[in-house]
């Protein structure tokens, strides 16, 4: 079952109090300044929000996976950018959930449970995106550790994340067989980052490259078994991509909650624009995908919490139709205001703007529906 309890309407009402209180109002600044909001994230921490799926014997509070998509659905709402917070810390701390040591878990967990650190996914690289066996990042052996070299490119949060699961070649020509994962701190000598890319959406949160020359890092740093570095990146993606579609709804979401708003208080030939037929279909439909994307969203997510067979297509489902619903939805939304929607004196704009990378990072949706098929063709 998916149908969210009493504790997670609970939740919902939490966060959607701080996010009234706290997010929502430096949303709009954050994004014109493409600043970290520093506000906002200091505000998830006292509220046990900024990495809500970690493990109580981590010091986390041990959040489901549908209570994780909640917090990220309802931050997005207010801020995208804001929402990538627990989002990345889930992105950069799975790898380690699921194949790490304890030992290694035990070092790095706790410090983004208490809100010290947070923790980024350092995968793709300038000549290897969606093709992910294609990564050129050499770690090679050398006395009780390896010395890595290369570069990772669209690293989101990097800079103010302090650690980074990192995937590297360990054998080359062995293909995906040969990638293995492995943690670096932004403190490790010869780890360094290039400048905030200048993006079109969730400009409040750095995409930045990560540059590593000669970093030495323990092989007790290493995530799992050599080798395995590709499988652990692909079973990540399976689990976190579900936060992308509950970060998609979310800003579908509150799109739609201001276009209500506008629509019932905005009047044109002597009525209110909710009163015009064409416009009461443009939002029913604007709704009716909303609450089927949360829907899918919600059943992926117990499907994770369970580790369902079917994981992979449901995860895939869920991001590539949430996001396609967000960037219909926002744009629509941004019609319904009219000419006041292209301005920034509403926040429909950014999150028409912010709707477009849910369709693109973590898997673009032409890979996520390689992954459906692929599954479907496999039964």
């Amino acid at each position: 079952m998916y149908r969210p309890d009493e504790e997670h309407e609970a939740l919902r009402a939490a966060v959607r109090e701080v996010c009234r209180d706290v997010v929502a109002p430096h949303a709009a600044e954050a994004d014109e300044r493409a600043e970290f909001p520093q506000a906002s994230y200091d505000a998830l921490r006292a509220a046990d929000l900024h990495a809500p799926h970690l493990p109580e014997r981590y010091g986390g509070v041990g959040a489901d996976a549908l209570a994780t998509c909640i917090v990220v659905e309802e931050i997005a709402r207010a801020c995208a950018s804001t929402a990538l917070v627990p989002s990345v810390n889930k992105l950069g701390t799975m790898p380690l959930l699921l194949a790490g040591s304890e030992e290694l878990r035990q070092e790095f967990l706790p410090p983004v449970a208490a809100g010290e650190a947070m923790f980024s996914f350092a995968l793709s690289e300038p000549d290897a995106g969606s093709d992910v066996a294609s990564i050129r990042t050499r770690a090679v052996p050398e006395g009780d550790g390896y010395r890595i070299d290369g570069v990772k490119r669209w690293i989101t949060n990097a800079g103010i994340s302090r650690f980074y699961t990192l995937f590297a070649v360990t054998e080359p020509g062995a293909g995906s067989r040969g990638i293995s994962a492995f943690v670096v701190r932004a403190d490790d000598p010869g780890v360094g980052f290039g400048p905030p890319e200048k993006k079109l959406g969730i400009r409040a949160s750095p995409t930045c490259e990560v540059h590593l020359e000669d970093v030495l890092v323990p092989a007790s740093r290493m995530v799992g078994d050599p080798g395995s570095g590709f499988a652990t990146a692909m079973r990540t993606l399976e689990h976190s991509r579900i936060t992308i579609a509950a970060q998609a709804l979310g800003i579908a979401q509150g799109a739609l909650d201001h276009a209500l708003a506008y629509v019932q208080e905005r009047s044109q030939f002597g009525r209110k624009l909710a009163e015009f037929q064409g416009l009461q279909f443009m939002l029913a439909d604007m709704g009716m995908k909303i609450e089927a994307a949360r829907q899918l969203t919600y059943a992926a997510a117990a499907k994770s919490e369970r580790g369902d067979a079917d994981l992979p297509f449901f995860g895939a489902a869920a991001k590539c139709f949430a996001s396609d619903v967000a960037m219909e939805v926002t744009t629509d939304a941004v019609q319904l205001l009219g000419g006041y929607g292209y301005t920034r004196d509403f926040p429909v704009e950014r999150m028409m703007r912010d709707a477009k990378i849910t369709q693109i990072y973590e898997g673009t949706n032409q890979i996520q529906r390689v992954v459906m098929a692929r599954q479907l063709l496999s039964r």
